[in-house]
């Protein structure tokens, strides 16, 4: 499933299909042609018990925000909710039952969403073609809640395009000092095993879209990257940034490893990425 909360937009499968909705829309099909591109797109994810509300409710969201709405997809969605399919989902996935119970109170606000009428569509947009803050191989700090560090690896950065993204690896550093690039290169990447992480590599696309996004990270030197990536680009999972959430799903992985003693059964160094 990929969540990183309890959100209907918090999970992988949501983000990148609605990315994908918009990015038809504003390059001007039409919302019934782009529905049908994505189920068509999409047939893997909709046959997966695990994952396919996700799919159903981005697809759903995004008709709504357009004022487009198909009522066999948005049937489809309600009886998802009201027979509480998704959360039996996220009982079956062993999610505890305070992160089901905000669950349940995510789905019902969207359903009342659902329910009511958006003003006006949404306009579709102007390409803007941007850079990216941050270049391959920077090396970048952020402080967990204690004080001390963590640190990610910038993989691959997108130039000259509307979606400046950066590849984000996050190693497994966690130290009061702060960590140099040898610290960076010694490393290992962080592979996520709490709750419903299934020894996951925290490695995701992110884009940067406003300065201020990037006072979480510092920049501390460079790193050269012989390995391209811009061609495994659907390799990777797609996060919205990295903010206190993401900080805080860190933190989560190393609370869990010192509380349960369980670590990750998956091994990555940084060399080996480099």
């Amino acid at each position: 499933m990929g969540a990183w909360g309890t959100s209907i937009s918090s999970n992988d499968t949501y983000q990148d299909v609605y990315r994908d909705f918009f990015d038809l829309y504003n390059s001007g099909m039409e919302v019934k042609d782009i529905s049908a591109k994505l189920i068509s797109k999409n047939q893997d994810t909709i046959e997966d018990p695990d994952d396919c509300n996700n799919f159903w409710f981005a697809l759903i969201k995004s008709q709504w925000e357009c004022k487009q709405i198909d009522q066999v997809v948005l049937t489809k969605v309600k009886l998802i909710i009201e027979t509480e399919a998704d959360i039996e989902v996220w009982r079956a996935l062993s999610a505890d039952e305070n992160d089901i119970r905000k669950r349940k109170i995510a789905l019902a606000k969207f359903l009342e969403q659902l329910n009511s009428q958006r003003p006006k569509a949404k306009a579709r947009k102007k390409k803007i073609i941007r850079n990216p803050f941050f270049d391959k191989g920077d090396c970048l700090v952020f402080k967990f809640p204690n004080g001390s560090y963590g640190g990610v690896i910038v993989l691959e950065a997108i130039y000259n395009t509307e979606y400046p993204y950066v590849l984000l690896a996050t190693t497994r550093i966690n130290q009061f000092n702060k960590p140099t690039k040898q610290d960076f290169i010694s490393s290992e990447v962080l592979v996520l095993n709490f709750k419903n992480w299934n020894n996951k590599l925290d490695i995701c696309w992110m884009i940067f879209r406003k300065k201020e996004t990037t006072v979480f990270l510092e920049k501390v030197d460079s790193i050269e990257i012989s390995q391209e990536y811009c061609s495994k680009m659907y390799d990777y999972s797609f996060s919205p940034s990295f903010d206190l959430s993401h900080v805080a799903m860190i933190n989560n992985q190393f609370q869990h490893e010192m509380e349960s003693k369980q670590l990750p059964t998956k091994r990555l160094t940084v060399t080996e990425l480099l």
